[in-house]
């Protein structure tokens, strides 16, 4: 541990000789304790605020490195390896999805569901790093034609159903990575593979589930500790898809986009976060209901389930961030977000009138560390072709009481939805956070895609989530 003034000799030495006791049990436990003890000894006064988040720090150094050490010895491997990371979550949910508006025709729905992600990072010299993670999931649906049995593409939950069946497992993650330069303030990596998503474009463009399958580029500059440059380059398959006039010609939907992002702190009070840019996908005829898994609904469709736009949007998103010193019952410094996102799908129809949406929302506080807590709100008006319906966050939804193409009558994330987000967070414990998301929705075209107008499409998707993280 780092050597602190004379006069915190005494703290050093009671630290100390607890984390030795403590030393004696198994490493896990030993590393909550000392955790837990730290926290007994700044509420005491024994230790300031910064001295206890010092020695944290180091214990958790001390941890990953006797992780290290355990995993070298029973797991002997090569020599170019210099660690590992072991990293995942266990999250509980009561998912409830109602009609509004008295609609007596919605089936109101109350699901029991969970998810369990772990993964493992190995990283190795010269800068290279190897990961994959695993996740819980039911199958993805098989209407519309599409007949695989893989995971759902944007959701890891599993649903409590079928007298306790066995639940399936699937690879989320599973990629290589080099990061060619880090220094100097300059970034340069790539990454092959399944990977997380590393377009940082909202749920309104990408659902947070969705690890994408193809090649990623990302390049930075970190000017001072006031401004950096973030951009991001990627080329994703959508699928595979073999036909044409030449025998074994390949038709593969892919997804080729880039972004630039520039952060900024202009005092300790004020940030600022502003992004653009876009993706274009090509060969999207292909992208029928019959050849991918068909989850979420609101692009204009041809009666055979294929797309009858392209896609090129355009995407821009702004925030800036105010921090107060204090706020009643909230630790630290208390920020409040106001942030907003616009999309325009360059690439639509030019008599369609359905290519464009955007959010804007506020946040206050941040959840994340025991006791901290947040609550936002967010109003999102998605047209239905401003974006691919299958890939667009999946819980922000509304009904469709007559069948839509490829679809049966029921509740559907998507595009061709406006409403409410009201969401807020409190973190129980650094790894314990409880979660309540209330969706609040209806269809903006109503009978787009559908047999008949639909009369109401309003409906209520309420979440209660636990989640752990380890």
């Amino acid at each position: 541990m780092k050597k602190l003034k004379n006069h915190n000799h005494t703290k050093v030495a009671l630290f100390a000789g607890a984390a030795a006791l403590m030393a004696l049990t198994p490493n896990t436990h030993a590393q909550s304790s000392v955790d837990a003890l730290l926290n007994k000894l700044e509420q005491k006064g024994i230790l300031t605020v910064d001295e206890a988040k010092e020695l944290k720090a180091e214990n958790q150094q001390d941890s990953a490195a006797d992780l290290n050490k355990a995993m070298n010895s029973r797991f002997p491997t090569s020599d170019w390896i210099t660690s590992y990371k072991l990293y995942g979550d266990f999250r509980g949910r009561i998912d409830d999805q109602t009609g509004m508006d008295g609609n007596k025709t919605f089936a109101d729905r109350i699901r029991y569901r969970y998810r369990l992600r772990a993964g493992l990072i190995v990283s190795m010299k010269d800068n290279l790093e190897a990961g994959f993670s695993i996740t819980s999931g039911d199958t993805a649906p098989t209407t519309g034609g599409y007949g695989g049995g893989g995971g759902q593409p944007l959701s890891n939950n599993s649903t409590l159903q079928d007298n306790g069946t066995k639940k399936n497992i699937y690879i989320d993650t599973a990629y290589g990575k080099w990061t060619a330069l880090n220094s100097d303030g300059w970034l340069l990596s790539t990454t092959i593979g399944k990977m997380y998503n590393p377009l940082q474009f909202t749920p309104m463009v990408f659902d947070p589930d969705w690890t994408p399958e193809g090649a990623a580029l990302q390049g930075g500059y970190t000017f001072n500790d006031q401004h950096s440059i973030l951009v991001n380059g990627v080329a994703f398959i959508e699928d595979q898809e073999v036909g044409g006039t030449d025998k074994g010609s390949v038709r593969a939907p892919a997804l080729f986009g880039g972004q630039a992002i520039w952060n900024a702190n202009w005092t300790r009070r004020i940030g600022t976060s502003l992004g653009l840019g876009g993706y274009a996908i090509v060969n999207s005829t292909n992208l029928t209901t019959a050849n991918v898994p068909y989850v979420n609904q609101g692009n204009s469709r041809s009666s055979a389930g294929g797309l009858i736009n392209d896609y090129t949007p355009i995407i821009a998103d702004a925030s800036v961030t105010y921090k107060l010193d204090s706020f009643p019952l909230y630790p630290g410094a208390f920020p409040i977000k106001l942030s907003g996102e616009y999309i325009n799908n360059v690439g639509a129809n030019q008599n369609d009138n359905n290519n464009q949406g955007y959010w804007i929302g506020i946040m206050f506080g941040k959840s994340g560390k025991k006791h901290a807590w947040d609550i936002s709100y967010r109003y999102e008006y998605l047209e239905a072709d401003a974006t691919y319906d299958q890939l667009v966050d999946d819980d922000n939804g509304a009904y469709y009481q007559n069948a839509p193409t490829g679809g049966a009558p029921g509740y559907y994330g998507g595009t061709n939805v406006k409403g409410s987000l009201i969401k807020a967070n409190y973190s129980i414990t650094d790894s314990l956070t409880f979660t309540f998301s209330c969706f609040l929705n209806d269809l903006i075209n109503p009978g787009l895609n559908a047999s008949a107008g639909e009369s109401k499409s309003g409906a209520v998707h309420a979440m209660a989530d636990l989640m752990w993280k380890f």
